[in-house]
């Protein structure tokens, strides 16, 4: 496949060496073809690549090949498997994609083409339309250029107007323009809902209203798990973020703090309530609330979004709860 240059990303080249480090921008493409993902994205890739940035693909295993013919087979083009990066959870991408602005040289970007795969539940889709909204505050000051691709015959409409609202730019073969639908990602985020969960209008298999004893509870917890048939490792590490959870109710919020846990094949759902506010920051739990110094607390968030699989904050006149869903196979 032959590609023109149908792109210019002048515009936004990075800065020379030794300049003041480049922050985050965060373009969209949305795509009808593969010709057309190859005359963007190709050139977006092989221009950084000639001002020294890094280049990564993180695409879906039909387009990667396109976009690997795209650049030449570049040996410096760096590719990532869609699915070990965007089907993990949220944290594992944002990760990701922090290190690898680690690694950018002095003045210098890397450039990401990624394709985020919505998952197959309305929860997975809610939780990737945060995340594309949430990178924009989190790697804000990070050396990275995304551009995120959306394909318009694959993907449904509310991802393709969730990725006009999430991203400052976007791209087509005209080149780079200010994307006039952009939301602010506060703004956003707040107009998100939370996906309902079945099991929720169902009576619970464990039940504590006023939870004092917190070993107790977890020693309850604990041995109703193991007669569902759980995976060790699912066990620990949902018990962990349940600890988390009821820990930070207790810390930050205000008694009664209640627990209701339900369990279904292949599913655990909980509810972890307090009479508190509840967190307010709509970005809570996508990092470290201190950075890298895990002795300054403030990991309780980040740490139940790594150990499950979907995490809900909701508010109203009784306080506030986080919800934690998990699911195996």
């Amino acid at each position: 496949m032959h590609v023109g240059s149908c792109t210019e990303f002048d515009s936004g080249r990075s800065p020379a060496a030794g300049s003041a480090t480049p922050g985050f921008r965060h373009d969209a493409l949305l795509y009808d073809s593969p010709e057309q993902l190859a005359a963007v994205a190709g050139p977006f890739l092989l221009e950084g690549l000639a001002a020294g940035d890094g280049a990564v693909i993180a695409v879906s295993p039909e387009a990667t090949p396109v976009l690997r013919e795209a650049v030449g087979h570049h040996p410096l083009v760096l590719v990532l498997e869609q699915h070990a990066l965007y089907r993990s959870r949220t944290p594992t991408a944002i990760t990701t994609f922090r290190g690898l602005g680690e690694q950018a040289g002095p003045g210098r970007r890397v450039r990401v083409v990624g394709e985020v795969d919505f998952g197959t539940t309305v929860a997975d889709r809610t939780e990737w339309q945060r995340y594309e909204a949430v990178i924009n505050h989190a790697f804000a000051a990070s050396p990275l250029w995304g551009l995120c691709v959306f394909d318009t015959h694959r993907l449904s409409d509310a991802v393709l107007t969730a990725a006009r609202d999430t991203h400052p730019h976007l791209v087509t073969a005209s080149g780079r323009a200010v994307n006039p639908d952009f939301v602010a990602p506060v703004t956003y985020l707040a107009g998100l809902p939370v996906p309902d969960e079945p099991l929720e209008h169902t009576p619970p298999a464990l039940a504590a209203d006023d939870v004092t004893d917190f070993i107790a509870l977890r020693r309850r917890v604990r041995a109703h798990l193991a007669t569902v048939g759980s995976p060790p490792d699912v066990v620990e590490d949902y018990l962990l973020a349940l600890d988390e959870m009821t820990s930070n109710a207790t810390r930050h919020g205000a008694r009664p703090v209640g627990l209701r846990l339900w369990t279904a094949p292949g599913r655990l759902v909980a509810v972890i309530s307090d009479a508190g506010p509840g967190p307010t920051d709509p970005f809570a739990g996508y990092g470290p609330a201190h950075g890298a110094d895990l002795s300054a607390g403030g990991m309780g968030l980040w740490l139940a979004r790594q150990l499950c699989d979907h995490v809900a904050i909701r508010h109203d006149q009784h306080g506030a709860s986080v919800r934690l869903s998990t699911a195996w196979s």
